[in-house]
């Protein structure tokens, strides 16, 4: 992993002058995510300045995060108009999270969803189901997060970056998952929607809500609705596809009119779907950047 340049990166100014564009445009809704946002110097500016949107054409401010500066920002962040956030959590064994994240003490992000709820905001936490690492632990931290009032997502691993054998050996198809929860739990088809991947299930024991985001076993792209801005600006228009378009320099060249017209362009070549695919026996098709490179 390498770090870019300053100069490279947007500044906190140019994402909020770009994120106005898209609001007016008809965006109603952003999420900050990373990497990790928190950890950005002075990030509560910025989603102080987002939040001033909402109520003039900006209908939701979410975070998605790893839950490590939660503690710290939790009542910022609530004061600051943002509802809801998601917390990447594979495990609650803290030496496999250890392991998992290269830095990460799980009571930190524990302590960081508490600090959350406790300051009135609603929790997601979004799991990769990994095969023969974490799919044992499916069904506890099911029970453990709707048990704290808090929703569930699983997700299927994503041939991002090197596609080697040991991401397909990981790969756990969500289908399997349903498939033996069901042996446990009633499960009800649940109509939610949030313009994304998921698909949602209903759990009768426990009340609470099951996502599934599934880019192998079950193509999600006919209800996409989302695009995704890097740090340095480029605007991917699918998480599965090299599709993009370059905003930084015009937005320091020509501003935010400059701005403005790339994304009638950016959206007229957003691609129809992804080209994931996870299969030992056929040449590999994933995309070469890595997830930490676009954002969660």
């Amino acid at each position: 992993m390498s770090f870019l340049p300053k100069s490279q990166v947007l500044s906190l100014e140019e994402i909020e002058q770009i994120a106005s564009v898209f609001i007016a445009r008809g965006v109603k809704k952003l999420r900050l995510t990373g990497g990790e946002p928190l950890v950005r110097r002075d990030i509560m500016t910025l989603v102080q300045r987002l939040g001033a949107h909402l109520g003039n054409g900006l209908e939701e401010l979410t975070l998605t995060t790893n839950g490590s500066q939660l503690r710290r920002h939790a009542t910022a962040l609530a004061e600051s108009g943002v509802r809801r956030v998601n917390v990447s959590l594979d495990t609650r064994d803290a030496a496999k999270f250890a392991e998992i994240t290269r830095w990460g003490r799980l009571s930190q992000v524990l302590d960081g969803i508490d600090a959350a709820l406790e300051a009135g905001l609603k929790v997601k936490i979004n799991m990769v189901a990994l095969k023969g690492e974490n799919d044992h632990e499916i069904a506890p931290m099911l029970e453990w997060a709707h048990s704290k009032g808090m929703d569930l997502t699983l997700i299927e691993t994503m041939p991002m970056g090197a596609v080697d054998i040991e991401r397909a050996d990981q790969y756990l198809p969500l289908s399997t998952v349903q498939e033996e929860l069901s042996q446990s739990y009633t499960l009800h088809d649940d109509l939610h929607k949030t313009g994304g991947p998921a698909r949602y299930l209903r759990i009768e024991e426990t009340g609470g809500r099951l996502g599934l985001i599934t880019p192998l076993t079950h193509n999600f792209c006919e209800g996409c609705n989302r695009v995704r801005m890097t740090a340095t600006g480029d605007l991917y228009l699918c998480l599965g596809q090299d599709d993009m378009v370059r905003l930084r320099d015009p937005l320091r060249e020509g501003g935010v009119e400059a701005v403005d017209k790339l994304l009638d362009h950016a959206m007229d070549i957003k691609p129809k779907g992804h080209d994931f695919e996870i299969d030992r026996k056929k040449p590999q098709r994933s995309v070469s950047r890595h997830m930490s490179v676009t954002g969660g």
